[in-house]
C-alpha cells in the first residue's frame, strides 16, 4: 500500500463522487462500488469483508465502505479522500431535492412516482445481495450456508436487528465451516 501516491487519492475521490452521484443510497451504490473498487483498489474477499463490516456496525452504510476502501487503498489520508467522495453528493443533492420538494409537494403525481421507484429499489437489493451470496461460495451452495441464510431470514422475519443477525451468522460460520 502506497499511502503517498496523489493518483490514488484523485481516484478514491473520483471513484466515491461517481458512485454517489449515480447512486445515492447506502444499499443501491453498493454494487457499483463493488465494480469500482474490486480488482483496481482491493480483492473481491476483502470488499466482502468491507460489507459485511458496514452491515455489522451502525451508521451509514456508504460512509462505512468510504472509510474501509479508503483505508484500505490509502491508509488514514484514504479514508478521508474517501469520505469527501462520499458525502459531497449526497449533501448538494440533499438541498436541492429539499428546494424542490417543496415546489412540488402537494402534487398527486409525486405519490405515483414513489410507489414506481420502490420496485427497482427491491430489485437493485436483491442483485447486489445475490451478488454478494455468490462471491462468498467458494465452489458450490452446501447445507450449512443453507442453514445459516434459512435461520437469518426467519430472524429478518421476526425483526430481529440485522447488526445481530449478522454476528449470530459469523458466530454460527465459526462453528459450522471448522
Amino acid at each position: 500500500m502506497n499511502t503517498s501516491n496523489p493518483s490514488k487519492y484523485s481516484q478514491l475521490f473520483w471513484m466515491f463522487l461517481k458512485v454517489n452521484l449515480l447512486s445515492p443510497s447506502g444499499p443501491a451504490s453498493v454494487g457499483l462500488l463493488y465494480k469500482e473498487a474490486v480488482g483496481t483498489l482491493m480483492t473481491e474477499e476483502r470488499f466482502v469483508e468491507a460489507v459485511g463490516f458496514s452491515n455489522f456496525l451502525p451508521g451509514s452504510e456508504a460512509l462505512k465502505l468510504a472509510m474501509f476502501v479508503g483505508y484500505a487503498a490509502a491508509g488514514v489520508p484514504g479514508v478521508f479522500t474517501a469520505l469527501l467522495g462520499a458525502v459531497l453528493p449526497p449533501t448538494v443533492m440533499m438541498f436541492v431535492v429539499a428546494f424542490l420538494l417543496q415546489q412540488v409537494q402537494h402534487e398527486d403525481w409525486l405519490t405515483g412516482f414513489v410507489k414506481g421507484m420502490s420496485p427497482a429499489v427491491a430489485a437493485l437489493i436483491v442483485v447486489v445481495a445475490w451478488e454478494l451470496f455468490r462471491v462468498g461460495q467458494t465452489k458450490t451452495i452446501g447445507k450449512r450456508t443453507l442453514i445459516i441464510a434459512g435461520l437469518s431470514a426467519v430472524a429478518l422475519w421476526f425483526e430481529v436487528p440485522s447488526p445481530l443477525v449478522l454476528l449470530g451468522a459469523g458466530i454460527l460460520g465459526v462453528i459450522l465451516f471448522r
